[in-house]
């Protein structure tokens, strides 16, 4: 091999190597999107189903009239479809939610901090039954958070 051809041929493979290795620091380096870290839709919606039938026999939950009205208006099934659309949707996944916002199908349902802190018990609960890191239940707790001013009734005097 002339010197020419041998130092092409090496010129070659080290751009190969290079491209390789900036390639998997650059997927390195971009973190998966919470979507994919809980696992798709499926294991999204295998939560959902667990927490909303927790929610359902919730005792504090189930001392408001407002909430069992509402659960007498909205069919189980509709309901977990509808949370497992936003929860894809909120972690990167591709759903897309169509349902009524948080503050309009909650305004009606005069929700406590107790009532809120029931159900993010509940929510936990449904998280480390299905074993989800810490990272992610943060993540989504968080995400979960960000809806409270929408939910939780105020009291008569702050509105």
């Amino acid at each position: 091999m002339t010197r020419m051809t041998r130092w092409g041929v090496t010129a070659a493979l080290t751009a190969v190597l290079v491209v390789s290795v900036v390639g998997v620091a650059t997927a390195q380096d971009k973190p998966k999107p919470l979507y994919d870290r809980l696992g798709g839709v499926y294991s999204i919606a295998t939560v959902v189903d667990d927490f909303i039938e927790r929610l359902l026999v919730n005792d504090t939950l189930n001392a408001n009239p407002a909430i069992n009205s509402a659960r007498a208006r909205v069919p189980k099934a509709g309901l977990k479809f509808q949370v497992t659309a936003l929860v894809c949707g909120a972690t990167g996944g591709p759903c897309a939610y169509t349902g009524r916002s948080m503050k309009e199908s909650h305004q009606q349902l005069n929700i406590t901090e107790g009532q809120w802190q029931a159900m993010v018990a509940d929510f936990r609960k449904t998280l480390d039954k299905f074993k989800v890191p810490a990272r992610e239940q943060e993540e989504l707790i968080t995400i979960v958070n960000s809806t409270k001013v929408d939910i939780v009734a105020r009291a008569t005097s702050q509105r």
